[in-house]
């Protein structure tokens, strides 16, 4: 896809951030895993792609607002748009070791998400998408979500709340009504790419609580450009501001819905 200059600046950053991220990972395994030795060097790590974010997306769009999980909020000369970023989306798999984790880069405009990128540097796979045209990944592959149509054919995606998160009994109370019914659920710990992963058809659905911002704007946009249908784990609930997501193909969307928000 032809991209806009926002976007190709989105892509540029996504990548050189990505670089950064692979070199501090190959350093992973060497360290203690602690929460104090590894713990301190992956938020440097994420500190650093940051950083590298904000330098290339400001740079470009020095007038924008700017959102991110590690350096907050701030206001820009335009206040229609907004970069909300992620540098670093599936920390726990980074400390670990895992090669599951993302950049994730969404452009606001006016309130509604407009351009997306998620970045999965370990595979070297970026899904992007623009409002209105369609949702990619790397040079020229259309993402269309998955053709399946029964639930117990489906493969879904969640996140399992941990630590100070107060919904796991919500959630566990969703594995045992879906489970049944589904032919698995995947844990991969990475919010952003669940969401890709549900437009290139690889997961049939997602759900997930507890969520902020800069975790689904970009995935969000990515799979509805796919053809999924997006909503809150409530009906009607508005995902990006209550953080409460639920996404799937339409032959399944509302059995799994419905699955998902029964009492």
């Amino acid at each position: 896809m032809q991209g806009s200059a926002n976007l190709n600046i989105m892509i540029k950053a996504a990548r050189k951030a990505g670089r950064s991220l692979v070199k501090d990972f190959r350093e992973v395994e060497n360290l203690q895993v602690s929460m104090k030795g590894a713990g301190d060097f992956v938020s440097r790590a994420d500190i650093a792609s940051e950083t590298i974010l904000k330098e290339e997306l400001l740079g470009a769009r020095p007038t924008y607002g700017w959102l991110a999980e590690e350096g907050g909020a701030q206001d820009g000369a335009d206040p229609t748009r907004r970069w909300i970023v992620d540098p670093l989306d599936g920390t726990t798999n980074f400390l670990h070791g895992l090669p599951h984790w993302g950049v994730s880069i969404a452009l606001e405009h006016k309130g509604q998400i407009v351009s997306a990128v998620v970045y999965d540097p370990a595979k070297d796979e970026m899904f992007y998408a623009e409002k209105g045209s369609g949702a990619w990944l790397n040079d020229s592959r259309r993402l269309r979500v998955s053709g399946r149509s029964r639930m117990i054919e489906a493969i879904f995606a969640t996140g399992i709340p941990y630590a100070a998160k107060n919904t796991l009994p919500a959630t566990l109370k969703d594995f045992a009504k879906l489970m049944p019914e589904c032919a698995g659920v995947r844990r991969w710990g990475a919010a952003s790419l669940d969401l890709a992963y549900v437009a290139a058809g690889r997961f049939d659905g997602y759900w997930e609580r507890e969520l902020k911002l800069w975790d689904i704007a970009a995935g969000y946009l990515i799979a509805l450009e796919a053809g999924a249908l997006v909503d809150g784990v409530r009906a009607g609930q508005d995902p990006l501001e209550s953080g409460s997501l639920l996404c799937a193909n339409n032959a399944i969307f509302d059995g799994f819905a419905k699955i998902i928000r029964e009492v």
